[in-house]
């Protein structure tokens, strides 16, 4: 006799796994790297340094 199968497990584990795929389609489709994040954060500090050195005293 074959083992009684859990429906409501059997549901939550296909959704889970359909979310987890849904997950990394998304985050490589609209994922940066860490390095792309550190550079587009220098290259802000940077414009801001440049942009604060150019105001005058006044």
């Amino acid at each position: 006799m074959a083992q009684p199968v859990n429906l409501n497990r059997f549901r939550k584990d296909k959704a889970r796994t359909d979310k987890k795929a849904r997950a990394d389609e998304n985050a490589v489709k609209f994922g940066r790297s860490k390095a792309e994040r550190d550079l587009d954060r220098a290259r802000a500090d940077k414009a801001r340094r440049d942009l604060d050195g150019h105001k005058g005293d006044a």
